[in-house]
């Protein structure tokens, strides 16, 4: 199993400013548009000549560099579905953690126009790709910004045309915590079999028709695909999550080897 790129934990500091050096050895990539997702999330749009393309699910490292020749390396997952050899867009979505360094950075900061360090993509266990895996029904279920890399698969069975089955269980702490909630929304809306549902652990809008709680082994039995069909499972989210649902879908009767996790926890350094 790998770490999960979609979110960082980070030491506090504040040597990365508003203007930095870019030593030679990795890619230099230019930011070239910005949205908000969230009050404490946004998606950068990244400029990336020459990118070699990258399946749904794989990330990659960015690294910025300030004049005095600090350095500061975070990996993120990549949130745009596949990219074609020589396409050169790539998104990633940064959550900002409270004390972080580089997150607060990307997030608040980091002007358009500006260029920054990149390498990857990496990894090819937690992928899902429309021509090698289309016909299989597909299980997601993400705690927090660990929809980030799952929603890179959502989006390239849209980009594709893909009609294979898929179902996803969102976990998150408050409806203003959600991530993609309208591209959600009219995904669901599609009718070609995508489904989604969300449930709140810390609170929840006065029509909810339940109350704050973590997710449950039977929400993850009615809401994701009996064991006898044999999906393709793919769960990310801290490392918590990922071993509690991990547990509960094993239990389930899941053949752990078409459970596949990836996970998060604090940056080192």
């Amino acid at each position: 199993m790998t770490e999960a790129r979609s979110a960082e934990a980070e030491p506090r500091g504040a040597r990365l400013g508003d203007r930095y050096a870019v030593p030679s050895g990795w890619q230099v990539a230019t930011l070239v548009g910005r949205r908000a997702e969230s009050a404490s999330a946004v998606t950068l749009v990244l400029d990336v000549p020459g990118w070699p393309g990258h399946l749904a699910g794989q990330h990659l490292d960015l690294r910025l560099t300030a004049p005095d020749g600090y350095t500061a390396e975070r990996s993120y997952s990549l949130a745009s579905g596949p990219a074609a050899p020589g396409t050169g867009r790539v998104e990633v979505t940064v959550q900002r953690v409270r004390d972080g360094e580089v997150s607060p950075y990307l997030v608040d900061q980091f002007p358009l126009g500006s260029a920054i360090e990149v390498r990857g993509p990496i990894g090819g266990w937690f992928v899902w790709d429309p021509v090698r895996d289309a016909g299989t029904p597909v299980l997601l279920v993400a705690g927090g910004s660990g929809l980030v890399p799952v929603m890179a698969m959502a989006r390239a069975r849209r980009e594709s045309g893909d009609r294979t089955p898929f179902r996803l269980i969102y976990s998150v702490r408050t409806p203003e915590d959600r991530l993609y909630p309208d591209e959600l929304e009219r995904l669901a809306a599609r009718g070609d079999g995508f489904e989604a549902s969300t449930i709140f652990t810390r609170a929840v809008s006065l029509t909810a028709l339940r109350g704050p709680r973590r997710l449950t082994d039977s929400e993850v039995a009615s809401w994701g695909w009996p064991a006898e069909l044999e999906p393709r499972v793919y769960i990310c989210g801290p490392t918590g999550f990922v071993e509690a649902v991990s547990r509960m879908v094993v239990a389930q009767g899941h053949d752990p080897a078409r459970v596949r996790t990836e996970r998060f926890g604090p940056a080192a350094g």
